[in-house]
């Protein structure tokens, strides 16, 4: 999927479905009007008190016909650039950190639109042979392990172009089972209506008038190919410390940890003084459990700028002691971090977990309440990113005795 937002194009991966789409309307859709056809043409007639057993042949089985072939090769494309692809963006928004729907959709359509196209193709390939070579049992298998596929793809998608952690991608993948199925019972009503859509007359109606709009849809995967590639040009620079950290972030966001910790490395190489990647080594180390490398990190971005990323620094290595079981160390670094930044509700919850593990429950109470209270009133375009530890404090306050 990474390879994909680096090399991949929306019109190709269009291409490349709509080929697969087509070779499946060649050999499944076939195969179903005659297994249908066979079913209803098996009809038998349960005999009356004392009449003869009879078969009968009911006349071919237009309406099944109908059915199956009102499937057209390009509705795959038309409902998941329609249905499934905004309905999956939407769903993404439940989950904290990723802005706005406007923002979302403009940010990420054409690269997850991208990459679902290629996942459908692929997810759908092997049951071309299959069609050929399976009887119809068989092929129901097969083609339900491979949308069992599609969605493990997808998950890889999400948690790729969105960067969400993989609890909250895979959530989105799984509920976007909710804007496939509509999309599919939209299929036969809106069948007329995707005819339309795909006629030459309104692609070239569409490209005449809303070129523009339909270009600006592809704006999110240009941009990112275009930043990326101007990284890669500038890393040639061997005393660029920035480009390989900027290149470092785009690997972290997409869980690619090996590659984004090889950039801050060489950041680091280039410029020992480069804070920003010592801070973002650290982060990888604590949450791979290397406490000790995450210390160690933090520890040089303390020397160098106490007052990192407006003072998070002390909140970061306050969690590292923390998950290290030193709840005396984790306890004083909160309480600076709180000193300094009184609204921190993610600050607040850590700072009473420390508090409560090292027996004072009272005091634990009150950073509890304030982690809650900061989490309510935060701004709404932060309010999804700290409602977690909100949720987490209001858990915390729930298991403590009451005074």
């Amino acid at each position: 999927m990474s390879e994909i937002l680096d090399r991949g194009s929306l019109l190709w991966a269009s291409v490349i479905m709509l080929a697969v789409s087509f070779l499946l309307q060649a050999s499944v859709v076939p195969m179903m009007i005659r297994a249908q056809a066979v079913a209803e043409s098996a009809m038998v007639f349960q005999p009356g008190a004392g009449a003869p057993d009879q078969e009968y042949v009911p006349p071919p089985p237009r309406h099944a016909r109908s059915a199956w072939l009102a499937f057209h090769f390009y509705t795959p494309l038309l409902l998941l650039a329609i249905f499934y692809v905004p309905g999956t963006l939407l769903l993404s928004n439940i989950f904290p950190g990723q802005g706005s729907f406007g923002t979302v959709f403009r940010r990420d359509y054409s690269p997850l639109m991208t990459c679902a196209s290629l996942a459908w193709a692929a997810a759908n390939l092997p049951l071309i042979p299959a069609a050929w070579l399976l009887p119809l049992p068989a092929l129901g298998v097969v083609a339900a392990l491979a949308y069992v596929y599609f969605g493990v793809l997808m998950f890889f998608a999400v948690r790729t172009v969105s960067g969400m952690s993989n609890p909250a991608a895979a959530g989105t993948a799984g509920l976007s089972a909710i804007p496939a199925a509509l999309a599919i019972l939209a299929a036969q009503p809106l069948g007329f209506l995707l005819g339309w859509l795909a006629s030459p007359f309104f692609l070239l109606f569409a490209f005449y008038f809303l070129g523009g709009e339909l270009s600006n849809l592809g704006a999110g995967l240009r941009s990112r190919q275009n930043f990326r590639r101007m990284l890669d040009a500038a890393t040639l620079n061997p005393h660029d410390a920035d480009a390989q950290y900027q290149l470092g972030l785009i690997y972290q966001q997409r869980h690619q940890y090996t590659e984004a910790v090889r950039r801050f490395q060489n950041a680091v190489a280039i410029d020992p003084r480069e804070t920003d990647a010592h801070f973002q080594l650290g982060r990888i180390a604590r949450e791979q459990g290397r406490l000790k490398d995450a210390l160690d990190h933090f520890q040089t971005v303390l020397d160098q700028d106490e007052h990192h990323s407006s003072n998070e620094i002390l909140r970061e290595i306050g969690e590292v002691y923390s998950a290290a079981g030193q709840h005396a160390d984790a306890r004083r670094e909160l309480a600076e971090y709180i000193e300094r930044r009184p609204y921190d509700a993610e600050g607040l919850y850590y700072l009473g977990l420390a508090m409560e593990r090292t027996g004072e429950p009272s005091g634990a109470r009150p950073m509890y309440a304030r982690a809650i209270e900061a989490a309510n009133t935060a701004p709404h375009f932060r309010r999804h990113a700290v409602a977690r530890w909100g949720r987490l404090a209001s858990k915390q306050l729930r298991r403590l005795p009451r005074a």
